[in-house]
């Protein structure tokens, strides 16, 4: 039987991010060449080992968690297993042989299903309360000519504006309130929404001068009661946006940002030096692995108070003021190919692939 949640220890972090993303539930099951279960590894046990300064590059060996709860094959009751998954709290209950290889593995979603309970997804995958500011106001310079007769937000990628894909990201886990900010070529924008007609809100943040990427939420003090999403309009962030929310709450951040890995190779070989100036050893097309700001964030709404009046202000300005206060900042890791800047040609293309 082939399970799509099996992989093996030695898989790289960055494949593993990219399979968590595929599948549908939230946690791998790690086995060994045998087939024999060694742990489970969840997106949180990923983040948490590229917080600690684990590359992408590196294996999984030191981020699952060992010794899982497991059940043996015609040794359960589908309510023994129910009440287990609910008591420990885990997303995915592996099956496993006498020898301990996995057969299969269980989850409530197919215990639901077995028992036929029809209950909603959005019980547990609901972010209804939870609002979206989109800064839709740049010239979008990068992607001229459109630009010069389309505001940047209705760029078009397969027929639909980059705004739109960017919205469905949300209204697919109950998002129903967003908040644009506009300036350039703003009445475009308005009359688009106006004929479109959404079925979720929209309201507009008039942006009277250019504020940068963070000035003009300061119209939007005293709008939210809960933590918000804030997000560029040129891209499109591919990952669990509840996980996302979940990672900021309990984290205790005042502002979480997405981060994406992003792998560069030097296409020559760099020379080092030693401390007479001569040659030390030469490293053959190195390769260097960074976390790139992606233009998603989790704000709570007295962070909103950090920003002065009437400024161009970016949200590098408000990361950098809320630490000066002593404000907490999260990262939230993203696999490479879960990020898209449709913002310069070069990605707009790649949307188009993936989209």
């Amino acid at each position: 039987m082939k399970i799509d949640v099996v992989i093996n220890s030695d898989l790289a972090i960055r494949e593993a991010m990219k399979i968590l993303d595929k599948v549908a539930e939230k946690c791998l099951l790690v086995v060994d060449g045998h087939k024999k279960l060694l742990g489970t590894l969840t997106d949180g046990d990923l983040r948490r080992s590229i917080l600690s300064g684990v590359e992408f590059s590196e294996d999984i060996s030191d981020s699952y968690k060992v010794d899982p709860v497991f059940l043996v094959q015609n040794q359960y009751t589908i309510d023994k297993a129910e009440k287990i998954l609910n008591d420990n709290k885990i997303d995915l209950l592996p099956i496993v042989d006498k020898e301990h290889k996995v057969l299969d593995y269980l989850t409530l979603s197919k215990i639901n299903k077995s028992k036929k309970i029809n209950k909603s997804k959005k019980i547990n995958n609901s972010l209804d309360n939870v609002s979206v500011v989109i800064m839709a106001g740049g010239e979008g310079v990068r992607m001229r000519p459109f630009t010069n007769v389309l505001p940047k937000p209705l760029v078009p990628i397969h027929g639909k504006p980059i705004i739109e894909h960017i919205i469905e990201r949300f209204t697919k886990v109950y998002c129903s309130d967003f908040h644009l900010t506009v300036n350039y070529k703003r009445k475009i924008l308005k009359a688009y929404f106006e004929e479109l007609q959404p079925k979720y809100d929209v309201s507009f943040v008039d942006e009277d001068k250019p504020l940068g990427t963070a000035g003009s939420l300061q119209f939007l003090r005293g709008k939210f009661k809960n933590p918000f999403f804030v997000t560029n309009c040129d891209i499109i962030v591919k990952t669990n946006y509840v996980s996302l929310y979940e990672f900021h709450k309990k984290g205790g951040y005042d502002i979480s940002l997405v981060a994406s890995d992003k792998e560069y190779i030097i296409p020559y070989g760099t020379c080092e030096l030693d401390g007479n100036g001569c040659l030390s050893h030469i490293n053959e097309k190195p390769k260097y692995n960074f976390l790139i700001n992606t233009g998603l964030y989790v704000l709570n709404p007295d962070i909103l108070n950090l920003i002065p009046n009437d400024k161009f202000y970016h949200i590098t300005h408000l990361i950098e003021d809320a630490k000066n206060q002593g404000k907490k900042v999260g990262v939230f890791p993203v696999n490479n190919e879960s990020w898209v800047d449709v913002g310069q040609w070069t990605e707009y293309k790649k949307a188009i692939e993936i989209l």
